[in-house]
């Protein structure tokens, strides 16, 4: 046991060791880079010499400290110690050196950080010539770092700190200059003897927008034949949205996000796809590979200001490189790297006001109170309420009551009346939920030289919850460096660095069963007690008072990256990639209090099975390590027309978790909650768990005249999740483009349509995401103390039969193809694109054969399912300017859908996968209507000779449900549960979002600017049950709600409701009672109570305001914007209750935390 511990002290020191040996680096590479940046962009081109009289070596040290620049020369050419007249005032260092070097025989020349003087003949220094200039951008900001080069000669220098620069050209014919700058449009400008020559530097659309990033190095829009949209950050930043997936809903056609069943919450990421589900294999996922500047992360983690763009891969050609860890589609995104030039300071911050939004409305306590007594009328003939209570219900509503009964409960019996014996009024979602006000700041840092650029950003985002009571909160710290720095003219080296912290707070009852009781708890109850104290059944002394739950998470990102050119155009590369994530989390279950008549404190339990008084404590710790290395490397070559490119390469990932909890009941004191304090017995659990995989990849990309475009792409993945002659597979995949714009016979039609792409894909790649790490490992079921028997007075441990593991268990096949097309019109004002795919996942793992009960262990599950998806992508924008008015419309759409092709189940089960059913399919069955009378009820019942509707209950009466006979044997039935006894049963709906689209507008206009963001989806059959649905209908008293909504009920024309009569009524007659009760009649799965989900909501509108230049230089500030931005502000749609986006669970659905309708106000800066 001790060389255990030495062990592992001496491996966890040697950790610490190379962890600290990392830190060190990295602080060691930004300091440098950045000292070297600092130290260029501070060069001066400009020399000030007091002095009337100095010594050529005096003038050349100022030379040095002044501008950076190194003065060169021979002893034997130059007498360092002679006086020369200075005197010289913020005179260009051209025209001081003219100025000291006349008369002697020398010249110059700039070399990189040197002026080297030499000799020259008086006839050559006559044959040259001093021209200078300033370069700024379009905003008329200066710009530092512009090459600018003599055309076909070694002359050139670049421009200073204030954009200007001097050079020195000889006196010839036709004398070009180029300037150039990164991610600008290069320009040429011929010399015709000016003196001077400034240049206004516009950026590089193409360069900017038209290039997709794609596995392992990035590619021309125009040459590239998958499926990918590559998005600049930009485009789809929105200002009171804290996470990157929100941003991302309804902007790239296929890539699917929703609302998880959690709604809200400020944990709660969205669920992702890209071209929908992509396997119902038992423990497998189609989520995508999610890839930061190429190593796999957290994208609601990151700061959303450091992205510089997007990309999602979406065919097997564009992901295939990946292999199989992205069979169903990957999503890059790349930071924002330094740009050469002066040093830029930006910094942005905005103030959110969120309030929730889509929130039920409750009946008040009247309406209720009447309500629930017809339904119990209906159910068992029995009230709920007593006149008493009612009256005091109306004269609480009208503000009439004195003294105690003021307060809308009485203590009685020991007890306060709740419920049926209160009479307040309150609605609990309105108490639950509130309006809050959370704010975020961003600083970033960029700039550098031709040699070294650098970048460093710092965010902090502190985002509350829309919880009253308890508060929830999410903050997140985010700090990022990263360093490009050119070694030689053969090596670049990368350098990548992020920290994250992000602190989650929420009391520990925020859980399902907050959610479950909102709805639950009358608003009959009051807040507080008589006393003011706060009542119990209202989840409220929990929430405040019953223990946090605490979560920390730290996320620490190493990235390095070297990429030589031994030779033109062959380039390799090698990345190393680190993550550690430590997680560590608190839960706690605290002694909680209501009040007694006397307002002393009476202990209470904290929820079902936790006896009053109880305390608990559960602390956990876990740790991720992942590593990844690329080591690849590619080489272009053109001959002629014919353009090849070949890549390959190996990649290998490890991963590595920890974990380690202990639990503790009975504390000594709630104010200190932790292990320590705790008095039961510790209970401990903990483990590791590690996967790796290796891949070797290549791709070959050819084109002729970018005409005829081939791609060739393979991989041979390997995966710890698999053994022996399975652990290995081959995965290919090839793609052609034909842009038929660059064809001779298109001339006559270039000027209407000025590019059209069609391009195809077809490709193969296996599925290694299994839930377990070990798939094919035997696991013994094991418990602690929890037998059925006692020996010694306690519960032994138990294990029982491990289960058998198939050795035939291999991967999932993915195999899809895809065809499309892209085109741009009018001067490419009009552009687009389509798509259409298939995609077919293989060999899934599905249910266990039958085999007989003697096997005496659990049948193993085996890969005998299959399936395909298919469907469409439609991308279309207009981008336009008149004069000064600049606007843009875009449109995306796409669609999906699935069907099972194989799955074993031989009794044709209904409920279970088949071949050929669909995914989201529901049965139910065909609704008549509501009887609007006994005798319309009498009369559909003897429509039904042979057993009417006795099979789904009794005593059918007005306001119930009418079914169809679909199979006309006289009865209403459910068949035998198979494909081959349906009885009434029949497809009434699909669930799957269909025809999901977003809309973009946007327009600037002398520095004003506005955007609107619409997201939605066309088509979803919505069929939910639960109370929030049925209020009262079919539900136990206790389980019920009783929203606005819910008041649409059946009452006949005869009735003596306080409501009065509603024969075309929604929802039928209200009776208490569910499953095969008097009230579940009513609320089976039928085409009445489909809901159209369809939605259009206004994400996103925004307008902002940048100010003139003009204004802002007098602050020494570059730009400033400020901006006003409103999230979730309208949705259109047919939903009843719900919110078309939060339906929690479809059985019980509505139970979930609430969308935030967020208006933003924030300021940008850049220095």
């Amino acid at each position: 046991m001790k060389k255990r511990s030495k062990k592992w002290l001496f491996e966890k020191n040697n950790q610490l060791r190379k962890l600290f040996k990392i830190m060190r680096l990295s602080v060691i590479l930004l300091f440098i880079g950045m000292h070297l940046t600092f130290a260029n962009v501070g060069a001066q081109s400009k020399v000030t010499i007091e002095h009337q009289f100095v010594t050529y070596q005096e003038l050349f040290s100022q030379i040095q400290k002044q501008t950076g620049l190194t003065v060169v020369y021979s002893n034997n050419e130059l007498n360092k110690d002679k006086k020369i007249q200075a005197g010289f005032v913020q005179m260009e260092l051209e025209d001081v050196l003219d100025k000291v070097l006349a008369g002697t025989n020398l010249g110059y020349e700039f070399m990189d950080e040197f002026v080297i003087l030499k000799v020259v003949t008086k006839d050559e220094k006559k044959k040259t010539i001093r021209v200078s200039g300033k370069v700024v951008d379009e905003k008329n900001m200066a710009l530092p770092g512009v090459t600018v080069m003599v055309k076909d000669l070694k002359l050139g220098t670049t421009t200073g700190s204030d954009g200007r620069y001097v050079l020195t050209i000889p006196e010839i014919d036709n004398i070009f200059l180029v300037f150039s700058f990164v991610g600008m449009h290069t320009q040429e400008v011929k010399y015709a003897g000016q003196d001077s020559i400034n240049v206004v530097m516009k950026d590089d659309v193409e360069v900017l927008e038209d290039v997709v990033v794609t596995g392992y190095g990035n590619m021309s829009k125009g040459n590239y034949t998958g499926a990918a949209t590559t998005m600049k950050a930009e485009d789809i930043m929105m200002a009171g949205v804290s996470s990157i997936d929100q941003m991302l809903q309804g902007v790239v056609p296929g890539l699917n996000l929703t609302v998880p069943t959690t709604g809200g919450a400020l944990d709660a990421g969205m669920n992702i796809s890209i071209r929908g589900a992509g396997t119902i294999g038992d423990g497998s996922s189609s989520s995508p590979l999610i890839l930061i500047d190429g190593m796999e992360g957290d994208m609601n983690s990151i700061n959303p200001n450091d992205i510089e763009n997007i990309s999602v891969l979406k065919d097997a050609a564009a992901s295939s490189i990946y292999g199989s860890r992205a069979p169903f589609g990957v999503i890059l995104i790349t930071t924002k790297s330094g740009k050469a030039g002066r040093t830029s300071v930006n910094y942005s911050t905005n103030v959110r006001f969120k309030s929730p939004m889509s929130m039920p409305e409750m009946m008040d306590s009247w309406s209720f109170a009447n309500y629930w007594n017809e339904a119990g009328i209906n159910q068992n003939g029995n009230i709920k309420f007593t006149q008493d209570v009612m009256d005091k219900i109306l004269a609480f509503q009208q503000g009439t009551l004195t003294g105690p009964d003021a307060a809308g409960i009485s203590w009685q019996d020991g007890e306060w009346k709740k419920y049926a014996g209160a009479w307040a009024n309150t609605d609990w979602f309105k108490e639950q939920y509130h309006s809050i006000v959370s704010n975020e700041h961003n600083i970033s840092v960029n700039g550098g030289t031709d040699k070294v650029t650098y970048m460093v950003s710092a965010g902090y985002m502190g985002d509350k919850g829309l919880t009253r009571h308890g508060d929830d909160r999410l903050t997140r710290y985010n700090l990022s460096g990263k360093i490009n720095a050119t070694l030689s003219k053969y090596v670049k080296l990368m350098y990548n660095t992020k920290f994250i912290r992000e602190d989650y707070d929420r009391p520990s009852y925020l859980t399902s069963n907050f959610y479950h009781n909102i709805a639950r708890r009358w608003p009959t109850n009051p807040v507080k007690d008589a006393n003011g104290y706060y009542l119990d059944h209202s989840e409220i002394i929990q929430m405040e008072e019953g223990g946090r739950d605490v979560t920390q998470k730290d996320q620490f990102y190493q990235q390095i990256q070297l990429v030589v050119e031994p030779l033109k155009d062959w380039l390799i590369h090698a990345e190393g990639n680190m993550k550690i994530v430590n997680n560590q989390n608190q839960w706690e279950v605290l002694p909680v209090y209501y009040h007694d008549g006397e307002g002393s404190p009476v202990a209470m339990a904290w929820f079902d099975g936790y006896t009053p008084g109880m305390s608990r404590v559960n602390q956990s710790y876990w740790k991720d390590n992942n590593y990844s290395l690329n080591l690849y490397t590619d080489y272009f070559k053109q001959i002629g027309d014919h353009y090849f490119k070949v890549m390959g390469g190996f990649n290998a990932e490890l991963y590595k978790r920890t974990n380690l909890s202990g639990q503790r009941d009975e504390l000594i004191t709630p104010d200190v909650p932790t292990l320590n304090t705790g008095t039961t017995e510790q209970k401990a659990n903990g483990g590791y768990s590690h996967w790796a995989n290796a891949g070797f990849f290549g791709r070959i990309n050819y084109n002729y005249k970018e005409r005829y475009l081939l791609e060739i792409n393979g991989r041979y993945d390997g995966s710890s999740r698999f053994i022996g002659d399975k652990r290995w597979g081959f995965f290919p995949s090839f793609s052609a483009g034909w842009n038929v714009s660059r064809e001779p016979f298109w001339r006559d039609l270039e000027h209407i349509v000025n590019n059209f792409k069609i391009r195809g894909s077809w490709g193969e790649l296996g599925n290694c995401n299994t839930t377990a790490f070990y798939p094919f490992y035997q696991t013994m079921p094991t418990g602690v103390e929890n037998s059925g028997w006692l020996i010694n007075g306690k519960k032994p441990n138990t294990a029982s039969a491990p289960g058998i593991v198939s050795a035939e268990m291999t991967w999932e096949t993915v195999r899809s193809w895809n065809i499309g097309f892209d085109f741009g019109l009018l001067n490419n004002r009009l552009t687009g694109s389509f798509d259409y795919f298939v995609r077919n996942t293989l060999d899934m793992i599905g249910p266990a054969p039958q085999l007989p009960a003697t096997l005496g262990a659990t049948v193993p599950k085996v890969n005998n399912a299959d399936m395909k998806a298919w469907g469409f992508e439609v991308e279309v924008s207009w981008r336009d300017r008149i004069k000064d008015f600049n606007y843009g419309v875009k449109f995306v759409l796409s669609d999906d859908q699935r069907k099972v092709t194989r799955y074993p189940n031989e009794e044709l089960n209904r409920n279970q996968w088949y071949a050929g059913r669909m995914d989201g399919l529901v049965w139910g069955y065909e609704t008549v209507g509501i009887a609007k009378t006994d005798a319309e009820m009498e009369a559909h019942l003897a429509s039904l000779p042979n057993g009417g509707q006795s099979q789904l209950g009794s005593k059918w009466a007005a306001g119930d449900i009418m079914y169809k006979d679909l199979n006309g044997d006289g009865k209403i039935s459910s068949g035998d549960g198979t494909l081959n006894d349906l009885g009434d049963l029949k497809v009434v709906a699909n669930t799957q979002l269909r025809f999901k689209y977003g809309l973009t507008l946007d327009a600037s206009w002398k520095g004003f600017d506005f955007s609107a963001f619409f997201q939605g989806v066309g088509k979803r059959d919505v069929v939910v049950g639960g109370p929030y649905f049925w209020g009262a209908n079919g539900q136990g008293m206790w389980q019920a709600a009783a929203f606005k909504d819910h008041m649409d009920y059946f009452r006949p024309e005869d009735t003596e409701s306080v409501f009065g009569p509603n024969v075309d009524a929604y929802y039928p007659r209200v009776i208490f009672g569910g499953g095969s009760s008097e009230g579940g009649k009513n609320t089976l799965t039928q085409s009445r109570y489909v809901q159209n989900g369809a939605y259009i909501r206004l994400k996103n509108l925004q307008l902002g305001y940048t100010l003139p230049s003009t204004i802002t230089k007098k602050f020494a500030v570059n730009s400033l914007r400020v901006y006003v931005s409103g999230d979730n502000l309208w949705t259109g749609t047919k939903m009843r209750v719900f919110d078309p986006e939060v339906l929690g669970s479809t059985g019980d659905a509505g139970k979930a935390y609430p969308l935030a309708r967020v208006w933003s106000v924030g300021l940008n800066v850049n220095f």
